[in-house]
């Protein structure tokens, strides 16, 4: 009795000892092929950071399509990481049902998707969205990528493969305390406000935005660099107007201090309301006298224009019914719809990107590290300027031998260590900021600028992303915020987008081909087996017990 009695302290001591290690020792395993469900170390450092509770409501809760369960139960694990990594995160799923206005208000817009469920088609509508407050700050993370894909299979792959990027993305941002400041220049021509509101009214979402102009170069060029060399990047839209050797230098030496830039410059003056009015249009060379400063970075825009077969198309009557106006959307082949490189973190997962009237680059050899990110297809044709374009040009057939210019590069990342254009030159003027090189500095340059440009309907700015006209969809918004988080990314938070998972997928039509068999295996099988082993059982116990 005694030994019973010492064997059971001894279990409970036991049981108590583990039960306390258990509670202060926590580990997760990962176990699958492709390590998903391990954290980054730029994830873990965002994460470490928030020091108060985090809320992250995930709306991915009710009834819809089975294979987007898929995408509730991988969001849900790996959310546990997070909160398992600190415990100020707090997770919760709810059913967006009783509150869609509220959610699309706050610019959480559904999905439609087509389910196909027993050979049977049907609708269904999600909202595949995430909300995340800190404090006063509040932000949206979608958990759809906008980009076209073949199959929802493939939007689905994306969308998981895209959850750590997604989520630390907008963690960082409503934890981060000191916002990193963009300057949109002005003074010489750029884009105005309204036409760059759907691009620039995100930036400022995330980041300090605020106009810059060069003008105040011709009075106190001194100042001007040195205010603009207190702001972390420089957005320069479609300048129109010549830089003067001071306003260039004041760029320069930006640049030289560590500053990032994003170009985006039209090398050809092609005004598309003059086509639209006149039917006719004179496209010529535009002097912005910035081809020596680029030079010196390792690049060169030409004043080609570039027609590409893959284009987006553009609305024109093409008769009458009655008192009505018909309209047609047709190919314009002078607005390349490009493909972003799939290995850049800038441009994987986007929509192809809508050009206008666009140029081509040339990479000159230096010590700079060049990464094309849009390019053209291979049925390109180059058309040089002064030139006139007429309208209806686009009802003439295209001559396939006419487009064989190959691929064209229209925008490029440049990364490494830039040599000022001034370095043994002539300064337009002195000052004490002056720097020969920029250490490990990063821009990103845009040969159309019209990219991040707008349309007006009704007086208000459109949506970046659609075409009022056609309604088409095109990648301009996302890749142009990809390009600012890239340029002002000091964590490595944008590598996550080259995250890549393998995501195996039910085939559905061997699914319901198969079904019965699928179904006996499962469920019948084992029945029959059980019932099988269970009249065995029976019979063999009645032979040994009637003997």
């Amino acid at each position: 009795m005694n030994k019973k009695i010492k064997n059971i302290i001894v279990l409970f001591i036991g049981l108590l000892i583990l039960n306390t290690v258990n509670q202060s020792i926590y580990k997760r395993l990962d176990l699958t092929a492709d390590k998903r469900y391990t954290l980054s170390k730029t994830t873990n450092a965002i994460i470490s950071k928030v020091d108060k509770t985090l809320f992250i409501t995930v709306y991915l809760e009710g009834d819809f399509p089975s294979e987007f369960k898929r995408l509730q139960i991988e969001t849900s694990q790996f959310l546990e990481e997070l909160a398992a990594k600190n415990s100020n995160l707090k997770i919760q799923f709810q059913n967006p049902n009783n509150q869609r206005e509220e959610l699309i208000k706050k610019g959480m817009m559904p999905s439609q998707l087509t389910v196909e469920e027993d050979g049977k088609l049907s609708e269904a509508i999600i909202f595949p969205w995430a909300e995340i407050n800190f404090g006063k700050k509040t932000t949206i993370v979608s958990l759809l990528p906008s980009a076209i894909v073949a199959s929802q299979e493939e939007q689905l792959q994306k969308a998981i493969e895209n959850l750590e990027y997604s989520f630390s993305n907008a963690i960082n941002s409503v934890t981060q305390k000191n916002q990193k400041r963009v300057a949109v220049i002005t003074g010489n021509g750029e884009l105005q406000d309204i036409y760059q509101y759907s691009f620039l009214s995100e930036v400022a979402k995330k980041y300090r935005l605020a106009k810059f102009t060069l003008d105040s170069v011709a009075t106190n060029p001194q100042q001007t660099l040195k205010d603009l060399t207190s702001l972390d990047l420089a957005i320069i839209a479609k300048p129109t107007e010549k830089f003067t050797a001071k306003e260039k230098f004041v760029l320069d030496q930006f640049i030289a201090n560590g500053g990032k830039t994003l170009w985006m410059l039209d090398n050809v003056q092609a005004d598309q309301d003059s086509l639209f009015n006149n039917g006719r249009m004179l496209a010529y060379p535009r002097d912005l006298n910035l081809t020596d400063l680029l030079f010196s970075y390792g690049i060169r825009i030409n004043s080609t224009l570039i027609k590409d077969l893959y284009s987006a198309k553009i609305s024109l009557a093409t008769g009458t019914v009655g008192n009505q106006t018909q309209f047609q959307n047709l190919d314009w082949f002078f607005h390349p719809l490009v493909g972003g490189n799939k290995n850049s973190a800038i441009t994987k997962n986007v929509a192809p990107v809508r050009l206008q009237f666009t140029n081509q680059i040339d990479t000159l050899k230096n010590n700079i590290k060049k990464t094309p990110l849009l390019v053209s297809s291979s049925l390109t044709q180059k058309i040089g300027t002064p030139s006139f374009i007429e309208l209806q040009s686009i009802a003439e057939e295209p001559v396939e031998t006419d487009y064989v210019s190959g691929h064209q590069l229209f925008a490029v990342l440049l990364e490494g260590d830039f040599n000022s254009a001034y370095k043994n030159r002539v300064k337009p003027f002195e000052t004490s900021l002056f720097k020969e090189n920029a250490t490990n500095n990063k821009m990103i340059v845009v040969a159309d600028g019209d990219v991040g440009k707008n349309q007006i309907l009704k007086g208000k700015p459109t949506d970046l992303s659609r075409d009022k006209w056609t309604n088409e969809e095109f990648g301009n918004k996302d890749f142009l915020l990809n390009s600012v988080d890239y340029l002002l990314d000091d964590v490595g938070l944008m590598e996550l987008r080259n995250k890549t998972l393998k995501i195996n997928i039910l085939d559905k039509q061997k699914a319901f081909k198969e079904r019965t068999y699928w179904q006996f295996l499962n469920i019948g099988l084992p029945l029959i087996l059980l019932f099988s082993f269970g009249v065995i059982f029976n019979y063999l116990r009645k032979r040994k017990y009637t003997k």
